[in-house]
């Protein structure tokens, strides 16, 4: 906004022309390579919350519309859909991983 030149107002201050700038690159919510490990490490650790044991129970048992049972018990403990169904499919990879690997 353009400075008016009065020390009083809505626009005081010195007379200055305005630089335009280029916007800034964010890196907010990026998941970088150290973090995606230390977040491997962890998960390797601590293994899976009890909340998502019993997801992985519900995948294992199957049954007929088991992928809505799956998000609607994830939902009401995520809060979220999105972060419902994030969860679900990766806890359904995990599983996957599991059984490829022999282990069960």
């Amino acid at each position: 906004m353009a400075r008016s030149g009065y020390a009083k107002g809505l626009n005081s201050g010195h007379v200055t022309t305005e630089r335009t700038l280029e916007p800034k690159k964010s890196t907010k919510g990026k998941l970088t390579k150290r973090t995606a490990m230390c977040r491997a490490i962890a998960r390797e650790v601590a293994g899976l919350a009890p909340y998502e044991r019993r997801i992985r129970d519900m995948i294992i048992s199957g049954g007929s519309s088991a992928d809505k049972r799956i998000y609607k018990f994830a939902k009401r403990r995520l809060g979220t859909h999105k972060r419902a169904v994030v969860k679900r499919e990766g806890i359904k990879a995990i599983h996957t991983a599991s059984k490829s690997r022999g282990g069960h």
